[in-house]
Protein backbone atom coordinates (compact mmCIF):
# COMPACT_ATOMS: atom_id res chain seq x y z
CA UNK A 1 0.00 0.00 0.00
CA UNK A 2 1.49 3.54 -1.03
CA UNK A 3 2.66 5.14 2.49
CA UNK A 4 0.76 9.05 3.18
CA UNK A 5 1.61 11.99 3.84
CA UNK A 6 -0.05 13.32 7.31
CA UNK A 7 1.74 16.52 6.79
CA UNK A 8 -0.04 19.85 4.46
CA UNK A 9 2.68 21.03 2.22
CA UNK A 10 2.31 24.76 1.81
CA UNK A 11 1.54 24.31 -1.84
CA UNK A 12 -1.95 23.18 -0.57
CA UNK A 13 -1.49 19.79 -0.26
CA UNK A 14 -4.28 17.92 1.66
CA UNK A 15 -3.14 15.91 4.98
CA UNK A 16 -4.56 12.78 3.71
CA UNK A 17 -3.65 13.01 0.32
CA UNK A 18 -1.65 10.00 -1.26
CA UNK A 19 1.99 10.53 -1.59
CA UNK A 20 3.01 11.93 -4.69
CA UNK A 21 -0.02 11.94 -6.03
CA UNK A 22 -0.97 13.28 -10.02
CA UNK A 23 -2.62 16.42 -8.82
CA UNK A 24 -0.15 17.85 -6.83
CA UNK A 25 2.39 16.42 -9.02
CA UNK A 26 1.15 17.58 -12.70
CA UNK A 27 -2.25 19.12 -12.87
CA UNK A 28 -1.61 22.75 -13.19
CA UNK A 29 -1.43 24.68 -10.40
CA UNK A 30 -4.68 27.36 -10.72
CA UNK A 31 -6.50 23.52 -11.20
CA UNK A 32 -5.14 21.96 -7.83
CA UNK A 33 -7.66 23.57 -5.10
CA UNK A 34 -10.70 22.09 -7.77
CA UNK A 35 -8.90 18.41 -8.29
CA UNK A 36 -8.53 18.66 -4.57
CA UNK A 37 -12.34 19.52 -3.94
CA UNK A 38 -13.01 16.73 -6.46
CA UNK A 39 -10.85 14.40 -3.77
CA UNK A 40 -8.91 13.47 -7.31
CA UNK A 41 -6.01 13.29 -5.54
CA UNK A 42 -7.51 10.77 -3.27
CA UNK A 43 -9.18 8.26 -5.89
CA UNK A 44 -10.30 5.66 -3.54
CA UNK A 45 -13.75 7.13 -3.27
CA UNK A 46 -14.37 7.21 -6.95
CA UNK A 47 -13.57 3.47 -6.90
CA UNK A 48 -16.28 2.71 -4.12
CA UNK A 49 -18.48 4.56 -6.07
CA UNK A 50 -18.04 3.22 -9.28
CA UNK A 51 -17.67 -0.64 -8.13
CA UNK A 52 -21.13 -1.12 -7.13
CA UNK A 53 -21.48 0.15 -11.01
CA UNK A 54 -19.87 -2.41 -12.48
CA UNK A 55 -21.44 -5.48 -10.11
CA UNK A 56 -24.79 -4.48 -11.55
CA UNK A 57 -23.67 -4.32 -14.44
CA UNK A 58 -22.05 -7.48 -15.12
CA UNK A 59 -24.56 -9.04 -13.19
CA UNK A 60 -27.58 -7.66 -15.48
CA UNK A 61 -25.57 -9.37 -18.40
CA UNK A 62 -25.76 -12.59 -16.33
CA UNK A 63 -29.24 -12.24 -15.82
CA UNK A 64 -30.41 -11.47 -19.60
CA UNK A 65 -27.32 -13.67 -21.42
CA UNK A 66 -26.51 -11.09 -23.62
CA UNK A 67 -24.30 -8.22 -23.94
CA UNK A 68 -23.86 -5.60 -26.12
CA UNK A 69 -21.27 -2.90 -27.82
CA UNK A 70 -23.90 -0.47 -25.56
CA UNK A 71 -22.80 -2.13 -22.44
CA UNK A 72 -19.61 -1.33 -22.95
CA UNK A 73 -20.46 2.48 -23.13
CA UNK A 74 -22.42 1.90 -19.91
CA UNK A 75 -19.21 0.60 -18.31
CA UNK A 76 -17.21 3.21 -19.39
CA UNK A 77 -19.76 5.92 -19.00
CA UNK A 78 -20.37 4.69 -15.25
CA UNK A 79 -16.22 5.26 -15.04
CA UNK A 80 -16.04 8.77 -16.12
CA UNK A 81 -19.76 9.47 -13.97
CA UNK A 82 -18.69 8.05 -10.93
CA UNK A 83 -15.91 10.16 -11.19
CA UNK A 84 -17.84 13.42 -11.77
CA UNK A 85 -20.03 12.70 -9.25
CA UNK A 86 -17.96 11.49 -6.71
CA UNK A 87 -16.17 14.85 -7.40
CA UNK A 88 -19.47 16.54 -7.29
CA UNK A 89 -20.49 14.98 -3.93
CA UNK A 90 -17.48 15.49 -2.21
CA UNK A 91 -17.31 19.52 -3.42
CA UNK A 92 -21.12 19.54 -1.83
CA UNK A 93 -19.33 17.65 1.36
CA UNK A 94 -16.93 20.02 1.81
CA UNK A 95 -19.45 23.53 1.22
CA UNK A 96 -21.54 22.09 3.93
CA UNK A 97 -19.13 20.75 6.46
CA UNK A 98 -16.28 23.85 5.50
CA UNK A 99 -16.74 25.31 9.56
CA UNK A 100 -16.61 21.68 11.00
CA UNK A 101 -13.88 20.54 8.68
CA UNK A 102 -11.73 23.83 9.99
CA UNK A 103 -11.63 22.33 13.54
CA UNK A 104 -10.95 18.38 12.63
CA UNK A 105 -7.15 17.85 12.11
CA UNK A 106 -7.22 15.60 9.25
CA UNK A 107 -9.50 17.81 7.29
CA UNK A 108 -8.20 21.89 8.22
CA UNK A 109 -6.11 21.68 5.19
CA UNK A 110 -8.80 20.66 2.64
CA UNK A 111 -9.25 23.98 -0.22
CA UNK A 112 -12.44 25.46 1.82
CA UNK A 113 -10.91 25.66 5.66
CA UNK A 114 -7.94 26.81 4.36
CA UNK A 115 -8.78 29.29 1.69
CA UNK A 116 -7.50 28.12 -1.24
CA UNK A 117 -10.67 28.22 -2.94
CA UNK A 118 -14.26 30.15 -1.88
CA UNK A 119 -17.31 28.82 -1.42
CA UNK A 120 -18.59 30.63 -4.16
CA UNK A 121 -16.11 29.06 -6.17
CA UNK A 122 -16.77 25.90 -4.84
CA UNK A 123 -20.54 25.97 -5.97
CA UNK A 124 -19.46 27.20 -9.50
CA UNK A 125 -17.39 23.84 -9.38
CA UNK A 126 -19.93 21.66 -8.06
CA UNK A 127 -22.38 22.78 -10.70
CA UNK A 128 -19.86 22.10 -13.90
CA UNK A 129 -19.21 18.52 -12.46
CA UNK A 130 -23.30 17.86 -12.15
CA UNK A 131 -23.80 19.08 -15.78
CA UNK A 132 -21.37 17.27 -17.09
CA UNK A 133 -22.10 14.20 -15.20
CA UNK A 134 -26.13 14.98 -16.37
CA UNK A 135 -24.71 14.68 -19.69
CA UNK A 136 -23.64 11.22 -19.36
CA UNK A 137 -27.22 10.01 -17.91
CA UNK A 138 -28.78 10.95 -20.87
CA UNK A 139 -26.90 8.85 -23.32
CA UNK A 140 -28.55 6.09 -20.77
CA UNK A 141 -32.36 4.82 -21.29
CA UNK A 142 -35.33 7.19 -19.64
CA UNK A 143 -35.23 5.22 -16.37
CA UNK A 144 -31.71 5.36 -15.65
CA UNK A 145 -32.29 8.43 -15.96
CA UNK A 146 -35.11 8.87 -13.32
CA UNK A 147 -32.87 7.14 -11.36
CA UNK A 148 -29.76 9.11 -11.78
CA UNK A 149 -31.54 12.24 -10.91
CA UNK A 150 -33.34 10.88 -7.81
CA UNK A 151 -29.99 9.78 -6.83
CA UNK A 152 -29.20 13.29 -5.82
CA UNK A 153 -31.58 12.67 -2.93
CA UNK A 154 -29.05 10.47 -0.77
CA UNK A 155 -26.28 12.65 -2.23
CA UNK A 156 -27.42 16.04 -0.76
CA UNK A 157 -28.85 14.61 2.53
CA UNK A 158 -25.58 12.63 3.53
CA UNK A 159 -23.47 15.91 4.36
CA UNK A 160 -26.34 16.58 7.33
CA UNK A 161 -26.62 13.19 7.94
CA UNK A 162 -24.22 13.29 11.12
CA UNK A 163 -25.56 16.27 13.09
CA UNK A 164 -28.62 14.69 13.17
CA UNK A 165 -28.16 10.46 13.81
CA UNK A 166 -24.86 8.46 14.54
CA UNK A 167 -25.75 6.32 11.43
CA UNK A 168 -24.12 8.80 8.40
CA UNK A 169 -22.48 5.40 7.10
CA UNK A 170 -25.78 4.41 6.46
CA UNK A 171 -26.67 7.69 3.93
CA UNK A 172 -23.75 7.23 2.80
CA UNK A 173 -24.18 3.85 1.46
CA UNK A 174 -27.55 5.03 0.23
CA UNK A 175 -25.69 7.53 -1.72
CA UNK A 176 -22.69 5.14 -2.79
CA UNK A 177 -24.27 2.14 -3.71
CA UNK A 178 -27.29 3.80 -5.91
CA UNK A 179 -25.10 2.65 -9.21
CA UNK A 180 -25.85 -0.86 -8.86
CA UNK A 181 -29.50 0.25 -9.02
CA UNK A 182 -28.49 2.59 -12.34
CA UNK A 183 -26.25 0.24 -14.25
CA UNK A 184 -28.83 -2.22 -14.09
CA UNK A 185 -31.26 -0.18 -15.01
CA UNK A 186 -28.97 0.78 -18.03
CA UNK A 187 -28.61 -2.24 -18.98
CA UNK A 188 -31.67 -4.05 -18.95
CA UNK A 189 -34.17 -0.95 -19.29
CA UNK A 190 -36.33 -1.70 -15.70
CA UNK A 191 -35.43 -2.01 -12.12
CA UNK A 192 -34.58 -5.73 -10.78
CA UNK A 193 -35.16 -7.20 -7.64
CA UNK A 194 -31.49 -8.77 -8.03
CA UNK A 195 -30.35 -4.95 -8.40
CA UNK A 196 -32.11 -4.10 -4.91
CA UNK A 197 -30.96 -6.92 -3.23
CA UNK A 198 -27.41 -6.28 -4.51
CA UNK A 199 -27.87 -2.50 -3.31
CA UNK A 200 -28.20 -3.61 0.03
CA UNK A 201 -25.23 -5.44 0.40
CA UNK A 202 -23.52 -2.08 -1.09
CA UNK A 203 -24.94 -0.56 2.01
CA UNK A 204 -23.35 -3.24 4.42
CA UNK A 205 -20.47 -2.87 2.89
CA UNK A 206 -20.23 0.86 3.06
CA UNK A 207 -21.16 0.49 7.02
CA UNK A 208 -18.00 -1.77 7.25
CA UNK A 209 -15.46 0.53 5.35
CA UNK A 210 -16.21 3.37 6.16
CA UNK A 211 -16.50 2.70 10.01
CA UNK A 212 -13.38 2.18 9.92
CA UNK A 213 -12.30 5.16 8.02
CA UNK A 214 -14.77 6.94 10.54
CA UNK A 215 -12.21 6.09 13.65
CA UNK A 216 -9.79 8.53 11.84
CA UNK A 217 -11.81 11.23 13.52
CA UNK A 218 -13.52 9.79 16.44
CA UNK A 219 -11.90 12.16 18.89
CA UNK A 220 -11.62 15.21 17.24
CA UNK A 221 -15.85 14.31 16.03
CA UNK A 222 -16.77 13.74 20.15
CA UNK A 223 -15.17 17.23 20.73
CA UNK A 224 -17.27 18.78 18.09
CA UNK A 225 -20.85 16.86 18.22
CA UNK A 226 -21.11 15.50 15.36
CA UNK A 227 -22.01 11.67 14.98
CA UNK A 228 -20.85 8.44 13.58
CA UNK A 229 -20.55 4.87 13.97
CA UNK A 230 -17.33 4.88 15.24
CA UNK A 231 -18.29 7.00 17.89
CA UNK A 232 -21.67 4.67 18.35
CA UNK A 233 -19.80 1.26 18.30
CA UNK A 234 -16.70 2.35 19.89
CA UNK A 235 -14.89 -0.95 21.59
CA UNK A 236 -17.30 -2.98 20.24
CA UNK A 237 -16.86 -1.72 16.75
CA UNK A 238 -14.89 -5.29 15.62
CA UNK A 239 -18.46 -7.29 16.63
CA UNK A 240 -20.27 -4.86 14.43
CA UNK A 241 -17.91 -5.06 11.41
CA UNK A 242 -18.26 -8.84 11.71
CA UNK A 243 -22.21 -8.38 11.01
CA UNK A 244 -21.74 -6.07 8.11
CA UNK A 245 -19.14 -8.17 6.98
CA UNK A 246 -21.43 -11.87 7.08
CA UNK A 247 -24.31 -9.18 5.79
CA UNK A 248 -22.53 -8.05 2.57
CA UNK A 249 -21.15 -11.66 1.94
CA UNK A 250 -25.01 -13.57 2.11
CA UNK A 251 -26.92 -10.21 0.42
CA UNK A 252 -24.57 -9.99 -2.42
CA UNK A 253 -24.79 -13.61 -2.75
CA UNK A 254 -28.29 -13.81 -2.53
CA UNK A 255 -28.15 -10.87 -5.37
CA UNK A 256 -26.24 -13.47 -7.42
CA UNK A 257 -28.69 -16.22 -7.24
CA UNK A 258 -31.41 -14.07 -7.83
CA UNK A 259 -29.46 -12.47 -11.04
CA UNK A 260 -28.51 -16.07 -12.13
CA UNK A 261 -31.44 -17.83 -11.40
CA UNK A 262 -32.54 -20.45 -14.52
CA UNK A 263 -28.64 -19.88 -15.77
CA UNK A 264 -26.25 -22.65 -15.76
CA UNK A 265 -25.57 -24.31 -12.28
CA UNK A 266 -21.56 -24.01 -13.04
CA UNK A 267 -22.28 -20.38 -13.82
CA UNK A 268 -24.08 -19.53 -10.64
CA UNK A 269 -21.73 -21.30 -8.57
CA UNK A 270 -18.48 -19.38 -9.91
CA UNK A 271 -20.50 -15.86 -9.05
CA UNK A 272 -21.23 -17.00 -5.73
CA UNK A 273 -17.06 -17.31 -5.64
CA UNK A 274 -17.14 -13.16 -6.05
CA UNK A 275 -18.66 -12.72 -2.59
CA UNK A 276 -16.87 -15.01 -0.98
CA UNK A 277 -13.27 -13.66 -2.47
CA UNK A 278 -14.63 -10.18 -0.86
CA UNK A 279 -15.55 -11.60 2.30
CA UNK A 280 -11.80 -12.97 2.50
CA UNK A 281 -10.45 -9.84 1.91
CA UNK A 282 -13.05 -8.29 4.25
CA UNK A 283 -11.72 -11.35 6.85
CA UNK A 284 -8.05 -9.89 6.63
CA UNK A 285 -8.78 -6.59 7.04
CA UNK A 286 -10.91 -6.98 10.42
CA UNK A 287 -7.91 -9.69 11.80
CA UNK A 288 -5.71 -6.61 11.06
CA UNK A 289 -7.72 -3.71 12.35
CA UNK A 290 -6.30 -1.44 15.08
CA UNK A 291 -8.58 1.44 15.99
CA UNK A 292 -5.75 3.21 17.73
CA UNK A 293 -3.89 3.49 14.76
CA UNK A 294 -4.67 5.94 11.97
CA UNK A 295 -2.38 5.19 8.94
CA UNK A 296 -3.58 1.39 9.51
CA UNK A 297 -7.08 2.78 9.08
CA UNK A 298 -6.30 4.62 6.17
CA UNK A 299 -4.74 1.87 4.51
CA UNK A 300 -7.69 -0.69 5.40
CA UNK A 301 -10.52 1.54 3.85
CA UNK A 302 -8.35 2.19 0.78
CA UNK A 303 -7.78 -1.51 0.08
CA UNK A 304 -11.71 -1.85 -0.11
CA UNK A 305 -11.04 -0.97 -3.42
CA UNK A 306 -9.46 -4.33 -3.97
CA UNK A 307 -12.05 -6.30 -2.10
CA UNK A 308 -14.89 -4.72 -4.14
CA UNK A 309 -12.67 -5.85 -7.58
CA UNK A 310 -12.66 -9.29 -6.05
CA UNK A 311 -16.31 -10.60 -7.38
CA UNK A 312 -15.84 -8.73 -10.77
CA UNK A 313 -14.08 -11.34 -12.76
CA UNK A 314 -16.26 -14.41 -10.68
CA UNK A 315 -19.31 -12.02 -12.43
CA UNK A 316 -17.36 -11.65 -15.78
CA UNK A 317 -16.62 -15.12 -16.42
CA UNK A 318 -19.96 -16.73 -15.17
CA UNK A 319 -21.40 -14.24 -17.61
CA UNK A 320 -19.24 -15.44 -20.27
CA UNK A 321 -21.03 -19.50 -19.89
Amino acid sequence: MTEIDQTPEVGGQVADAVADNWVDRHAPAASRPYLRLSRADRPIGTWLLLLPCWWGLILAMLHDGQASWHDLWIFVGCAIGAFLMRGAGCTWNDITDRKIDAEVARTASRPLPSGQVSTKQALVWLVVQALVSFCILLTFNTAAIVLGIISLVPVCVYPFAKRFTWWPQAFLGLAFNWGALLAWTAHTGSLGLPAIVLYVAGIAWTLFYDTIYAHQDAEDDALIGVKSTALLFGNHTAKWLRWFLVLTVLIMAAAVILAASGGHPVAVLIALLGPWAMGVHMTWQLQTLDTEDNPLLLRLFRSNRDAGLLPLPFFAIAMLL
